[in-house]
């Protein structure tokens, strides 16, 4: 017999759907041994050795492992591919072979032909992918762990070193670890960047401009007072890089009534067309970290809601694994791509060749494919009604953005008309900018953005001022972050790595820091 274990109980059900009868699946609920919670669990004496003990509660799911390995000739390790899975099947191993002893094997066990260890690894769970994986074994992945452990080993460290500091200066029940208290620093810097910020007040104009021919109206704002620029930015250093500050030169009521009554009796006309054809690709597939911030943005779903339902997708062979670095896809999912666009859009829509995208984020980590659906001729509509409403929605969104980076461009004609106006007092340049579609491309899918027209006019036209207005406006302090925008600041930072931020930002958040 063959027992094969995975981590979730989720996952050894889809697994369970494409193996013969002679093999057994089984979970082991995660992690089985971990560091004791009563104490440090680490010899900081002498070599940092972990001190490993099977968790409480999860001691009869180990004792109906042994057992299940005990009628078994082969052990088939399949848990994830990654550091924490990696540990997973390292730490069943040992419990496995050992019969519960870390340190030597139990005598009555000494004696017995000892078990044969597979390690598999897949990053999407389907037929095929489960199949060649048992045709590929490998030995465990011994650097894997040690960066496991060491992560593991650190955030003991800090939080059973630094939490008891805690106690004792503040109150009892805090924790800190490495993640999250560079988080937390991120969102209190940010909060006394907002306090020390200074307010100031500023104006924008802007006027309803009608082309003389066809008496078309369209919009415009004030670029240029007696050829000076009128809009102004100013860069302030915060703690996380440098942030913006838009203003205008504009800065009292006086000043802007005074300039929209000279508009409204200048005289107008077309300094200047700009048209331009420009070409938009579609973005990457995701990768952990902007499936997230698509999610937060788009879904009003949490970090931790997305990986939660990322991963319930995974081990329904729904979608491949929802860790990763990486943008790249392979060359078999890329063709699927390009038939399912054929299909729903025609041949135009798709690529002669497959679209490749590399990494720029420095040290990512490229060893699984980015985040995709498994099958992607099985279109949401398909399989809604198999889902509940946010796997769908979490579904489509994961289609919908890696079929699209697999679709042509979108061709958009945009054009800038550049209006001069003549008052009594100074001259004036305004600036109108419109687009149209020529070709959507790959927004038939992501979503069109507003088309903007404007007339067909051409430099010299006479233009009239229908009206002028102004606007009062502040400038504004760095913004506090967002799940998105605090996820982003991380990665930027290469601070702890995308599948740890769900839960670094729920346990600040449920311990009451933010």
């Amino acid at each position: 017999m063959n027992l094969l274990i995975v981590e979730s109980p989720t996952k050894a059900k889809t697994i369970k759907k494409f193996l013969p009868k002679d093999y057994t699946v089984a979970s082991s609920f995660g992690h089985l041994r971990d560091l004791p919670k009563s104490k440090m669990g680490i010899d900081i004496e002498h070599d940092f050795e972990p001190q490993y003990i099977i968790a409480r509660d999860k001691t009869k799911r180990a004792k109906e492992l042994r057992d299940l390995a005990k009628k078994a000739d082969t052990i088939i390790l399949a848990s994830d591919e990654d550091r924490e899975g990696e540990a997973i099947a390292w730490h069943l191993k040992h419990i496995l072979e050992n019969d519960g002893n870390t340190k030597k094997l139990a005598a009555k066990n000494s004696r017995k032909k000892p078990k044969t260890f597979l390690r598999i690894v897949f990053h999407e769970i389907t037929k095929k992918a489960i199949e060649k994986a048992l045709e590929n074994p490998r030995e465990i992945d011994v650097n894997l762990v040690d960066a496991q452990q060491a992560r593991r080993i650190l955030d003991r460290l800090t939080g059973y070193e630094l939490s008891p500091f805690l106690w004792k200066k503040i109150r009892r029940g805090l924790s800190a670890g490495r993640v999250q208290s560079v988080a937390l620093r991120f969102i209190v810097e940010r909060e006394k960047e907002r306090e020390k910020f200074d307010t100031k007040t500023f104006y924008t104009i802007g006027a309803e401009l009608e082309e003389s021919k066809t008496n078309v109206s369209f919009e415009a704002k004030l670029l240029e007072k007696n050829g000076e620029k009128v809009e102004k930015t100013e860069s302030i250093p915060v703690f996380a890089g440098t942030y913006r500050v838009s203003s205008s030169t504009i800065e009292t009521e006086d000043d802007a009534r005074a300039i929209v009554e000279d508009l409204r009796a200048s005289a107008c006309s077309v300094a200047s067309v700009e048209k331009k054809e420009t070409k938009r690709t579609p973005p990457p597939p995701f990768t952990t970290s902007t499936l997230q911030q698509a999610a937060i943005n788009r879904l009003g779903f949490s970090s931790k809601q997305t990986m939660r339902l990322a991963q319930k997708l995974y081990e329904n062979g729904l979608i491949t694994y929802m860790r990763t670095d990486s943008v790249s896809l392979s060359l078999e999912s890329m063709l699927a791509a390009k038939d399912a666009i054929e299909n729903r859009f025609g041949k135009n829509y798709a690529l002669e060749s497959p679209r490749h995208y590399k990494n720029r984020t420095k040290g990512a980590q490229e060893a699984h494919e980015a985040i995709r659906p498994a099958y992607p001729d099985k279109t949401p509509d398909e399989i809604e009604s198999s889902l509940d409403a946010r796997e769908a929605k979490l579904y489509r969104l994961i289609w919908n953005r890696m079929v699209a980076s697999q679709m042509a461009p979108a061709v958009m004609d945009s054009i800038k008309i550049l209006t001069e106006a003549k008052g009594s007092q100074s001259a004036y340049t305004l600036s109108a900018s419109g687009s149209s579609i020529r070709f959507d491309g790959f927004l038939a899918l992501a979503g069109k953005p507003e088309e903007t027209i404007l007339p067909d006019m051409n430099e010299g036209d006479a233009v009239s001022v229908k009206n002028a207005s102004y606007d009062e406006k502040q400038t504004s302090p760095p913004p506090r972050y967002t799940e998105a925008s605090l996820v982003k600041v991380l990665e930027e930072r290469e601070i702890g790595r995308p599948s740890t931020y769900a839960p670094t930002i729920s346990t600040i958040f449920d311990r009451g820091y933010i």
